[in-house]
């Protein structure tokens, strides 16, 4: 065993290897990799290696931090979600969907029986206006049609960026330290 004398001495690498409790071969690459100082003392690759320790905690407690807060944050949008849901301001977007393909199809479909409802309530009235009539709610329907597409796509881009922003926060940083 090493005296406390000979902390001010160079060390064998087998000795240090014994102390530390790894390899000799791993000592042999800390003094490869630059982690240990050539011709150092006991007591120079000790505080070199504990050092080293450290540095290698501080990062696992840094990486073990940010998980934390991932999963913080995925509880905290789980719970807004759930609250949302239960207040009755969410919907899963297939049912909403749903829900609108439904309501479109009964609107285009009063719409398109109206010419015909109008021959039978009105005889007498022109066909100039009953072909005016028609034109306007085919526009009508086309555009409730056209508005209501566009109006889904923009929202969907919508949470598209805003899955993305959170997808950006929630990354760690970028450690320009890593090698």
């Amino acid at each position: 065993m090493i005296q406390l004398s000979a902390l001010n001495q160079e060390i064998r690498q087998k000795d240090f290897a014994a102390v530390v409790g790894v390899s000799e071969t791993r000592v042999s690459q800390m003094l490869d990799e630059g982690l240990l100082p050539r011709d150092g003392t006991a007591a120079q690759w000790f505080t070199a290696y504990c050092s080293r320790l450290r540095e290698q905690a501080a990062c696992r407690d840094r990486e073990l931090t940010i998980e934390r807060a991932k999963l913080a944050r995925a509880q905290r949008i789980g719970q807004e979600l759930k609250n949302k849901v239960t207040e009755g301001e969410f919907a899963p977007i297939g049912l909403l969907a749903d829900v609108l393909a439904i309501a479109s199809s009964a609107v285009v479909d009063r719409m398109d029986q109206l010419p015909a409802q109008l021959r039978v309530a009105c005889p007498d009235l022109p066909a100039e206006a009953r072909d005016a009539i028609a034109r306007t709610l085919a526009s009508a329907r086309n555009e409730w049609i056209r508005s209501t597409a566009e109006l889904a796509v923009r929202r969907l881009d919508q949470l598209a960026e805003v899955e993305e922003a959170a997808e950006e926060e929630a990354a760690p940083p970028a450690d320009e330290d890593a090698s």
